[in-house]
């Protein structure tokens, strides 16, 4: 099983639990899921926006979809504007190079046509206003900040029904021992209360939660 399938096995709020432990901050809040369903795992591909008055060439969609590869995460930082950085044409570019997904701290648009297509996306927002003539593409795999939290290129995005979390690509080996420890131990966990055992009992014993 590959790095990046053992990260995607992983649930979010257990990833959270294991980058509590080492002291990080990766939990990536305010965003809500617009398309796709289940637990994707990928490597961040970051884009970095302004919001203002430019030639609908600084958008660059095309710059940026060309980095993405298999297993790809797009991250577009936005600061939270509620202008679109992505639409239905772009997540069919982005399924057929295989991207895991896309996350946008700002907004999406298409929401309809994205869902069909299937590619796994979250946004704060979404809105028709498109980024031609608005948006400026100022960086691309460069470090961005996802409502507060620091995302490097090539660190790991988890997302899922919970939430989205970003674990640095320097700790990741370290982090997936602690959270893979915990997934074993809710599932002991979880096998005592089956059996029967108490909440409290199976706590006290297990020396979990």
């Amino acid at each position: 099983m590959s790095v990046l399938d053992r990260c995607r096995a992983v649930a979010t709020s257990t990833w959270s639990d294991a980058l509590d432990s080492l002291d990080l901050r990766g939990v990536i809040p305010d965003l809500t899921l617009r398309s796709g369903a289940g637990r994707v795992a990928g490597w961040a591909v970051t884009v970095k926006e302004t919001v203002g008055e430019y030639p609908v060439e600084a958008f660059a969609v095309g710059d940026f979809l060309d980095l993405v590869r298999r297993n790809s995460m797009l991250v577009f930082d936005l600061a939270g504007e509620p202008v679109s950085s992505f639409g239905g044409l772009a997540a069919l570019a982005a399924v057929q190079k295989r991207a895991a997904g896309v996350i946008i701290d700002g907004a999406c648009r298409d929401v309809d046509e994205i869902r069909n297509i299937g590619l796994w996306l979250a946004s704060r927002h979404v809105t028709p206003l498109s980024g031609k003539g608005r948006i400026n593409v100022i960086g691309r795999n460069v470090a961005v900040s996802v409502c507060g939290v620091a995302v490097k290129p090539g660190d790991c995005i988890v997302g899922d029904e919970t939430g989205i979390v970003c674990i640095p690509s320097e700790r990741l080996n370290e982090a997936l021992a602690i959270a893979e420890d915990l997934t074993a131990r809710d599932a002991k966990f979880a096998e005592a209360l089956r059996a029967g055992e108490s909440f409290r009992s199976a706590a006290a014993r297990l020396r979990h939660l």
